[in-house]
């Protein structure tokens, strides 16, 4: 009992910081983040900046820069190895250059709005203050286990996925260079870490919202068990909420319940805003490069399972179609961990809004059903939202949009590759016969 009580010891968190100090290690680690997580002799976590981690940033920046463009100009690739037409040269290069200008924006964000990111988790840190005033005791335990899931989850798939290819070039004495490895690796970790780290900053905003609205629940479940007197009678503390990772320590007027929770909600959708900030142009270029490569993976394994395919290669096609479609599979992984990430955190806020216009129609007082209604327009015009630059919302509705545009780009390689191959070089040589021999019968 004593070693599984040592075990569990590391499974528990009680600051916010505290929660986050596994997923920051890893991206300060990569550059990512130029902040650790240490503790002051009290034993209260915070973020702390160093020299370290911004020359750990510009390390990366240049290595990157070097490996890419270097991979560019030699134009080698793991794809390249595979097999090598006029279309997945284009495609190589168009991943090469789209993979460079991912790095490019993942690592000067980490430097340039770094403030944002540091701002979204003092909001957070700072939320524990408002929490407590309604009797609410945040417990970080849940948060720091989905890190370590996530983390784990992403970095077991990516460690599979390298072992698998790297023993599959080695089976046929292929030796990729230094540039292709690292640009092959670096893509796809900095690419996976980055994610981890955005899931877990929306399940943590998900989680909040989460106790608000367990928070109004209970208040109109006390409601239906009893009426309300008075504005001035004071409730009973809240029901134990271990399912929602909070306890309740003090009791309130629903008047002031209704006000803290306005207020977290006000901080929860500006951290949510200034998180945006710093993520947006990261998820942009993310979900790209992710959609550049499932068309082209897509496009071969399909080329090869029709039989339209002219390769050349030294792998059999088991091994190109597996390699190709793991691939696929990985960035699908990719998008679908950003879109459910964002989704969750969007709908529990919306969620809030019919939990509140069902306390508006039970109450009977004039001053909390004023504070309903102050609530009722909060949430009209402070919504959690998350967008890629401006250009389209992260929510379901992505899918969709990807769906259309993948069946789309399918479709024009597959007629390019039918009408090319074939019929492109013989109607040139036959007309240039033609052209020939009516020369020869002109002189």
């Amino acid at each position: 009992m004593s070693a599984l009580r040592r075990v569990r010891k590391y499974f528990i968190s009680s600051q916010v910081y505290e929660a986050l100090r596994p997923l920051f290690f890893l991206t300060f680690l990569y550059g990512l983040t130029p902040f650790h997580v240490v503790k002051k002799k009290m034993g209260e976590s915070y973020l702390k900046m160093s020299c370290f981690g911004v020359f750990n940033i510009f390390i990366y920046i240049c290595l990157c820069g070097f490996c890419y463009i270097s991979s560019l100009r030699q134009g080698e690739s793991i794809v390249g190895y595979f097999f090598r037409t006029e279309i997945s040269t284009i495609g190589d290069r168009l991943q090469i250059f789209n993979g460079l200008i991912a790095g490019a924006v993942i690592y000067t964000s980490a430097i340039l709005k770094r403030c944002k990111l540091l701002g979204t988790l003092t909001i957070l840190h700072s939320l524990d203050t408002n929490f407590s005033n309604i009797g609410i005791r945040v417990k970080y335990s849940r948060i720091f286990r989905y890190s370590i899931l996530v983390l784990v989850f992403k970095l077991l798939i990516l460690g599979v996925y390298f072992v698998g290819v790297f023993r599959l070039l080695v089976s046929l004495n292929v030796t990729p260079s230094f540039c292709v490895c690292m640009t092959f690796f670096l893509q796809h970790t900095v690419v996976s870490i980055a994610i981890c780290l955005f899931c877990v900053i929306a399940f943590s905003f998900e989680r909040r919202l989460s106790i608000i609205n367990q928070v109004l629940k209970n208040l109109a479940h006390q409601w239906d068990s009893r009426s309300i007197k008075a504005v001035t009678q004071k409730q009973r503390s809240l029901q134990c909420l271990d399912s929602f990772s909070m306890y309740t320590i003090v009791t309130k007027d629903p008047a002031e319940i209704i006000q803290e929770s306005m207020e977290i909600h006000h901080l929860i959708c500006e951290a949510a805003a200034t998180a945006n900030k710093y993520f947006t142009y990261q998820l942009l270029t993310i979900i790209s490069i992710a959609f550049l490569i499932i068309v082209f993976d897509a496009y071969y394994v399909l080329e090869t399972l029709l039989g339209k395919s002219k390769r050349e290669s030294k792998f059999k096609t088991v091994e190109f179609v597996t390699f190709f479609s793991c691939q696929m599979i990985l960035y699908l992984i990719a998008i679908v961990s950003i879109v459910e990430g964002s989704n969750r955190a969007i709908k529990k806020s919306e969620k809030t809004g019919g939990i509140v216009h069902s306390l508006l129609n039970k109450t009977k007082s004039a001053e909390v059903k004023e504070k309903l209604q102050q609530f009722s327009m909060q949430l009209m015009h402070l919504k959690i939202n998350f967008t890629a630059a401006g250009l389209f919302n992260i929510d379901r509705t992505l899918y969709f949009t990807i769906s259309g545009a993948l069946t789309t780009y399918l479709i024009i390689l597959l007629q390019f590759t039918s009408n090319s191959p074939n019929n492109g070089y013989g109607n040139s040589s036959s007309c240039c016969d033609t052209y020939n021999n009516m020369t020869n019968h002109t002189l």
